[in-house]
Parts: structure tokens; C-alpha cells; sequence
């Protein structure tokens, strides 16, 4: 080989060692910096809060039902009602009667109105005068009683209507009509489901950590349902006399229906000082050897970070760092390596 062809061959040799070697493509994701504290987890259950047992408040037949199970009623709405034949006949009754006491008390107030010009100009006596006046008290009072007979007639045909107090959902309803029904049975029931309500009870040195209005994480225990909207609605000042913690409330709003009445639901309540922190990928995280990323850098090199998870919400997790992360390895494995230089695929 002649001196200028070996010094082509190094020329090229150099050149390929210079040439920097391209990273692994490794698929990112981004870390999204928050601001959490300590975390108190308490279980618990969900009430409706609203649940109401409704009845008639008479007896008799059942003759409709105007709704099913697991309809969503309005206030006011009509759920059944009772055969009204009976009280449709006693108010026609006692309407008949107030026609009758209002001509008769028109009659004796006529009468008395006539007997007090007579006895002005001395035609009656005063006896006559006073017989037809109470005659005419008598006749009024006769109205009134008639009156009110009729409103009471009135009021017991609205009883033979059952109607929803509440905007809520019918979770018990008649199957058929034509059955008896007891005054004051419950025939349905309705409960509000949104919100929902979901009672717990702390220990007595977090209680001053717990405010009403504050804002608390909710996580259905058997579903994935989940909620950072739920509300502490009271903290009741007095503990519980067997176990001395503090009862809680907090309202769950539930517009979907995505959590379930009488289950059981986990309420998180932050109780310390807020500190920065991280929501990562579950996938970016690595527990072999301690919990731990492998952050990209700037320049592109690995970096394995050791974190301490805060919290852990299905498909993310919330941690804390010693120091700021930004571009993490998603599905990371133990071939990596710190300080090799990545390119994002």
C-alpha cells in the first residue's frame, strides 16, 4: 500500500471514530410537577344523600304507578296513586253540602237584614230582631262547618296521590297494581345519588387537618370510579364514644353515575404541609433496588432518580424527588444504563 492510500485509510478510520454513535430510541414521557402534602387514607361508605321511603298516608287500592325502577323522577312528579271512587263521592257530598249551607245562610242573612228595618221602624220587637240574627250567625256557622268538611274531603282525595319530594332515582317501585295498600306502608323508595355521601371518621390529632369546604381525592374501592371534586361537607365536633375518632362528611358528586350507593369508597385527606411533587406514568417506575426513573436530561444522557411515592392513582403515580424530573423512560428495563445517550422514539 502506497503512503497516500494508508493515509486515506486513516483519514476514514478518524472520521468513523469521530462520528457519535446514535442512542437507543426509548419512548418518553413527561413528568407533570404538582403540589401535594401527606396523605391520610380512611375508608368508608357511600350513602345516598337523600333516601326517603315513601307511603300513602291512607289506605286502599293501589290503581297506578307511573314509575319504574331506576327512573330518575323530579320534584313534584307524580309516582302513584290510590282508586279514588269512595273519596270522589264524599267530596261531591260534602260540595253539596256547602251549596246547600250558603243558600241558607244567604236566606237567614236576608231574613236578618229585613227584621233589623223592621224593628227601626217598629214592626218587629227586639226578641224577633235578636232570634233572627242568631238565626243568621247559626246559618253562617253551618257554611264554615260545610267549608271545612269540604276541604277535608279535598285534602284526603289528594292523599290518594303520591308524589316524589325530591329530584332522585326510584330504587323500589310496585311490580303490578291492584293490591291493598296500608296507610304509612312504604310503596317506593327514592334516593338522591347525586351527590353521594361518604361517612368517616378520623383520629382526634388530625381533626384540626380536616376543614369543611376542603377539597379531598375520593376512589371507589370495587370500581374504578374516582373523584378530586369531593367536598368535606362537616366535621362533627364529637368523637364517636367506642372508637374516639371524629366523624366526617364528604359530598361525592356522582353526575355519571360512576359510583355505586352503599359501596365502599377510599377518601385520601391531605393532612401536611404541601411540598412540590411529581404525577409520573405507573409505567415509568422501577421498584427493583428501591423506587426509582430514568430521567433524559437536557443533553440527552440517562439518569437513574430514586423518588418516594406519595400516592398512587391507577395508571399514575405522585412522587417526590431530589431533584427536578422532566422526560422519563416509559417501560424502563434493568439493561439501561446511566449516562448512555438516548434519542426519544
Amino acid at each position: 500500500m502506497t503512503r497516500s492510500a494508508l493515509a486515506l485509510a486513516l483519514v476514514a478510520v478518524t472520521a468513523l471514530a469521530a462520528e457519535p454513535v446514535p442512542g437507543p430510541k426509548l419512548r418518553l414521557v413527561k413528568a407533570r410537577e404538582m403540589k401535594s402534602s401527606s396523605k391520610e387514607t380512611v375508608t368508608g361508605q357511600l350513602f345516598p344523600s337523600r333516601m326517603l321511603p315513601m307511603g300513602f298516608e291512607v289506605g286502599g287500592r293501589l290503581a297506578t304507578s307511573k314509575v319504574q325502577k331506576g327512573e330518575v323522577v323530579k320534584a313534584g312528579q307524580l309516582l302513584g296513586s290510590l282508586d279514588t271512587e269512595i273519596v270522589d263521592a264524599q267530596v261531591a257530598q260534602a260540595e253539596a253540602g256547602v251549596a246547600q249551607a250558603e243558600a241558607v245562610a244567604g236566606l237567614a242573612a236576608d231574613v236578618a237584614s229585613r227584621n233589623e228595618k223592621l224593628k227601626a221602624e217598629g214592626s218587629v220587637s227586639d226578641v224577633q230582631n235578636r232570634q233572627a240574627d242568631v238565626s243568621s250567625k247559626q246559618a253562617q256557622a253551618g257554611l264554615a262547618l260545610a267549608k271545612a268538611q269540604l276541604a277535608q274531603a279535598r285534602a284526603g282525595r289528594k292523599r290518594h296521590e303520591l308524589k316524589a319530594l325530591f329530584t332522585g332515582t326510584v330504587v323500589d317501585a310496585p311490580d303490578t297494581v291492584g293490591n291493598m295498600v296500608g296507610p304509612g306502608n312504604p310503596v317506593y323508595v327514592v334516593m338522591q345519588l347525586d351527590p353521594l355521601t361518604v361517612k368517616i371518621t378520623v383520629p382526634e390529632h388530625l381533626r384540626s387537618a380536616v376543614k369543611a369546604g376542603q377539597k379531598v381525592r375520593v376512589e371507589s374501592v370495587g370500581g374504578g370510579a374516582s373523584s378530586d371534586e369531593a367536598t368535606v361537607k362537616v366535621v362533627i365536633p364529637s368523637a364517636d364514644p367506642q372508637t374516639r375518632r371524629v366523624p366526617v362528611e364528604v359530598s361525592v358528586p356522582n353526575p355519571k353515575g360512576d359510583f355505586v350507593a352503599n359501596t365502599l369508597a377510599r377518601v385520601v385527606l391531605s393532612v401536611g404541609e404541601t411540598r412540590n411533587a411529581y404525577i409520573i406514568a405507573s409505567t415509568a417506575m422501577m421498584s427493583a433496588g428501591g423506587d426509582h426513573v430514568y430521567a433524559v436530561g437536557a443533553d440527552g444522557m440517562l439518569k437513574k432518580v430514586y423518588v418516594t411515592v406519595l400516592e398512587r392513582r391507577g395508571f399514575e403515580v405522585v412522587v417526590t424527588a431530589p431533584e427536578p424530573l422532566d422526560q422519563l423512560v416509559d417501560y424502563p428495563t434493568g439493561a439501561l444504563v446511566e449516562g448512555t445517550k438516548v434519542t426519544q422514539r
